[in-house]
């Protein structure tokens, strides 16, 4: 089966100009075209996209994702360069992922806090609790607050 540069924006949720940036920075090679000039995607190239996109939003710069393209190209002696790229991307994507969580759990005391002191009605209700009186669930955002 064969898309277009629409068709393949689509499935993607990017713009199709996305798709043509792709291609003239060189990390896809060779989209087929029509008699007419028109792009016309495979299924393999589809494919391609998406590991682009999965890269872009890992945080992989486009130079290193045209790198990584031109290492597939290469075929199987680039086989262990791309897996610790995937690697290294994968330990990023967790360190976000923690770094992230944190953050959540400060912005979730953030919003007990300030929900408690809104239905007492005053903020004096919880400024100078005990970390006892703290729910389990927000004693390490507190903490964080308080000890950096």
């Amino acid at each position: 089966m064969t898309y277009t540069v629409g068709e393949v924006a689509k499935l993607l949720n990017v713009a199709p100009s996305t798709l043509r940036y792709y291609e003239s920075e060189g990390l896809l090679l060779e989209v087929e075209r029509t008699e007419s000039g028109r792009r016309c995607y495979s299924e393999r190239d589809v494919e391609a996209c998406r590991v682009i996109e999965c890269l872009k939003e890992s945080g992989l710069s486009i130079k290193d994702i045209r790198d990584f393209m031109e290492m597939v190209q290469q075929g199987d002696a680039t086989l262990a360069g791309r897996l610790a790229l995937f690697e290294e991307r994968r330990a990023a994507v967790l360190a976000e992922i923690e770094r992230l969580q944190e953050t959540l759990s400060v912005l979730d005391f953030k919003r007990w806090y300030y929900g408690t002191a809104l239905a007492a009605g005053t903020e004096d209700a919880v400024k100078d609790l005990a970390e006892t009186e703290i729910p389990p669930e927000h004693q390490a955002a507190r903490k964080r607050l308080k000890h950096g």
